[in-house]
């Protein structure tokens, strides 16, 4: 088995024969990352001629001088579970972390919770807390819309209906549209009270991804902007990472129209699942429990989203290998990690 260190074109044609890969391990996200603090390299590894699994790494440079953290995203991908081919890369990785003086290695695996067939405990990590969602909601594609429809609470399907009858329009976005999105995303972070990146960001993301990888799509009522809704797909899979709505006009639920546009998208291009991203990391006896008194954190959220039906799925999490556990152990006193 050969370790080889590839380029954005060789990496994404290795992720050309795994459509379950996430978006996450593709070559535009880990581009985008590096306009914005980040660098990236990829590492594919090699047996008889054959790639066999690899994996996106994302470098961050830390204001400590000659320190960095390694972060893999929802990744590897491939036959990384097979022990011998998991152990080379990870000897890839601690070689990579010697050369970039990184105090750990963190990897999310695009696993679910209690499938993970290697025990990542024997290769010297340790859970840790996970930069993505926990557990979300995956809707499955692969019925007639009809059923789709059907299998949505009847509230939700009544609003998708209703933001029709009140003539809301959904349109795709040009790039042009860009700062009505932001102008948007900014009053939804001011109303909901969570952080968004800066207006660059979301841009060099349209830029990367859309049209081959993403959509964004704006939502008009009597010609003023409304709600958007940024949407992302690779393979199997398409994910709801960015949404917006006004102050205005949201009792005509634009964004029930703006959703059933991205879910009809996704079925079209071929994907099997549209993940919702992100509802709060409890059982599903508690969510249902607490959905209609909670509005903290995720909870806010959680009742929109499980209106459009599917299952709730927990991932296995993250999981830290620490080179350097004295400062490892400072920046989690410090509350850093």
């Amino acid at each position: 088995m050969e370790i080889r260190e590839v380029e954005a074109g060789t990496w994404m044609a290795f992720l050309e024969g795994h459509p379950e890969a996430h978006v996450l391990q593709t070559a535009p996200w880990g581009d985008l990352k590096t306009g914005f603090g980040w660098r990236v390299r990829r590492l594919l590894l090699v047996e008889h001629g054959e790639p066999r699994a690899g994996l996106q790494v994302l470098i961050r440079p830390l204001p400590l001088r000659f320190f960095s953290i390694l972060y893999v995203p929802k990744g590897p991908v491939g036959e990384w579970q097979h022990p011998e081919i998991f152990r080379s890369l990870i000897a890839a990785l601690d070689r990579l972390a010697q050369e970039t003086g990184a105090i750990w290695l963190r990897i999310e695996p695009d696993a679910v919770d209690g499938e993970l067939q290697l025990d990542l405990k024997a290769f010297g990590f340790r859970p840790a807390s996970p930069i993505q969602p926990r557990r979300t909601i995956l809707i499955p594609l692969q019925d007639e819309e009809g059923a789709i429809l059907q299998a949505m609470h009847p509230k939700t399907r009544y609003n998708i209906r209703l933001a029709e009858r009140k003539g809301v329009q959904v349109r795709e976005a040009r790039r042009e549209d860009l700062p009505l999105f932001y102008r948007l995303l900014q009053q939804t972070a001011a109303r909901d009270r969570f952080a968004i990146h800066t207006f660059d960001y979301y841009r060099a993301a349209y830029e990367r991804f859309v049209p081959h990888m993403a959509r964004l799509w704006l939502a008009f009522y009597e010609e003023e902007p409304v709600a958007a809704l940024m949407a992302f797909a690779w393979g199997e899979r398409a994910w709801y990472f960015y949404g917006a709505s006004g102050d205005l006009h949201r009792e005509k639920m634009p964004t029930y129209a703006l959703q059933w546009t991205a879910i009809r998208w996704a079925k079209a291009r071929g994907c099997r699942w549209y993940d919702l991203w992100g509802i709060p990391d409890e059982d599903p006896e508690v969510l249902e429990a607490q959905f209609t008194s909670r509005r903290d954190g995720l909870w806010g959220v959680y009742r929109f989203k499980r209106g459009f039906g599917g299952r709730v799925v927990r991932w296995a999490g993250a999981f830290d290998r620490v080179y350097i556990p004295w400062l490892y152990r400072l920046i989690q006193r410090l509350g850093l990690l």
